[in-house]
């Protein structure tokens, strides 16, 4: 036992040794740290960082974005939000994407009416409540400089032009002139740009679509899940694009250029139409605002509509008392 216990005496003493010489070993790299803190600390002088002066408000522009809002389907809950916001923001610039008029009945050609009540309105209806539309509009932004971007539900009066001519060009386009919504909404003595989708504008090779600084817009072809992303392949650039009715986004960072991304703020519509009786829709009320500075480079919000009540107003409200 004697034996044993002196060999567990002299381990436990080359086990404090090491103890000793390890805390002692740590206690120098320790004073070294310690010294080259304070060195670095002498050499090193703080950064100062300072933001680029520019003078606010100076050259800024605001971007009302409004989405489809299906003339005789408009919502009216969702569209007197968006009214009472645009009157506050009251911007200098805005582009309406298209589907402003719905179109339905006779020139529905590709919907099968199914309902008596789908037959409820007239397409004089359905101008009428666009015009009325366009009119609220123009009272609540009187300065604003208005683009109309043509939606599919527009040019079905093109296409159903061009069938009951029978493919003639001549009575194609008289039978346009009278009945195109382009035309029956009074845009050029509105004063309002209106984009064809079978023309080609700024240089872009896609038709239809138009842009202004640093963001393109157009009313879209896909109805996707992943619509956001499909519009940013295809502009590999900032874009708004409609058509979906349901708010999204995808963003990206293209090789030698800045962020991009797509944006759809929603719609303006009414979100369970008959003919979606099969599926209820994930459609989303809104609208979107761009925050744009001189450099053209810009913000987007969208701006979603709730209940008939708006989420973007309140902290406009807040942020912008006199």
């Amino acid at each position: 036992m004697a034996k044993n216990e002196n060999l567990d005496w002299a381990k436990t003493l080359v086990a404090e040794k090491n103890l000793h010489e390890q805390a002692a070993r740590l206690k120098r790299i320790n004073g070294i740290l310690v010294r080259q803190l304070q060195e670095s600390r002498r050499f090193v002088r703080p950064v100062k960082f300072k933001a680029p002066r520019r003078a606010r408000g100076k050259g800024d522009l605001l971007r009302v974005i409004i989405p489809d809002s299906h003339g005789s389907a408009i919502d009216p809950v969702a569209a007197g939000a968006f009214l009472s916001d645009l009157k506050k923001i009251d911007p200098q610039e805005i582009v309406m994407g298209g589907d402003h008029v719905d179109c339905g009945g006779f020139l529905a050609q590709h919907h099968t009416l199914g309902y008596v009540a789908q037959t409820d309105y007239s397409y004089c209806e359905d101008i009428a409540a666009a015009n009325s539309f366009l009119d609220q509009i123009q009272t609540a932004a009187p300065r604003a400089k208005i683009h109309y971007i043509e939606g599919n539900h527009e040019r079905r009066v093109e296409t159903w032009c061009v069938t009951e001519s029978l493919r003639n060009r001549k009575d194609s386009e008289m039978l346009r002139r009278f009945l195109a919504p382009e035309f029956m909404l009074g845009l050029k003595a509105r004063h309002i740009t209106y984009y064809r989708q079978s023309e080609h504008y700024m240089g872009i090779g896609i038709p239809g679509a138009i842009r202004l600084g640093k963001c393109y817009f157009w009313h879209s072809v896909s109805t996707a899940k992943q619509a956001a992303a499909v519009n940013l392949r295809q502009f590999a650039a900032n874009v708004v694009y409609f058509h979906t009715h349901r708010e999204d986004m995808a963003t990206g960072v293209p090789v030698g250029k800045g962020d991009i991304a797509a944006w759809n703020p929603g719609c303006l519509c009414k979100r369970q139409p008959l003919w979606q009786h099969t599926r209820p829709t994930d459609w989303t009320t809104g609208y979107a605002v761009q925050c744009v500075s001189p450099t053209q480079n810009f913000m987007h919000i969208n701006a979603r509509i709730v209940d008939g009540q708006s989420l973007l107003i309140p902290f406009w409200d807040k942020h912008n008392k006199p």
